[in-house]
C-alpha cells in the first residue's frame, strides 16, 4: 500500500484552472434575470421599507404624545402642589395691613357699644 502522495505545484494549478473552469461554466449555465420579476422584487422592498418607516414615525410619534402627556400631568401636579402649599402657608401681612385690620376690629368694638 502507497502513502499519501503531496500533491505537486503543477497538480495544484491544475486543481485551480478546473475549479475556476467549473465555476465558470456554473455561472454561464444560470438562466438570466427576468426584467419584470427583478422589478417586482424592487417594488416588494421598497413597499416593504416604507411600511417599516410608517410604523418607526407612528411608534415615535405615539411615544412623544405619551411623553408630553406625562409632562402636562407633571405640571398640573406641580400647580396643585404648589396652590396646596401657598393655600396651607400662613399669610404673611404687611405694617400696613395688620394697621388696617386693627383699626377695623376697634370700629367693630365701638359700633357694637
Amino acid at each position: 500500500m502507497r502513502g499519501y502522495k503531496e500533491p505537486g505545484f503543477q497538480d495544484r494549478v491544475a486543481a485551480a484552472k478546473d475549479a475556476k473552469q467549473k465555476a465558470l461554466e456554473r455561472l454561464r449555465d444560470k438562466p438570466p434575470v427576468d426584467e419584470a420579476e427583478q422589478a417586482q422584487r424592487l417594488a416588494n422592498r421598497l413597499a416593504k421599507e416604507a411600511a417599516a418607516r410608517e410604523r418607526r414615525e407612528a411608534t415615535l410619534r405615539e411615544r412623544e404624545a405619551a411623553a408630553a402627556a406625562r409632562r402636562a400631568e407633571a405640571e398640573q401636579a406641580a400647580a396643585a402642589d404648589e396652590a396646596a402649599k401657598a393655600a396651607s402657608a400662613p399669610v404673611v401681612m404687611t405694617e400696613a395691613e395688620r394697621k388696617a385690620a386693627r383699626d377695623a376690629r376697634y370700629a367693630a368694638r365701638k359700633a357694637r357699644k
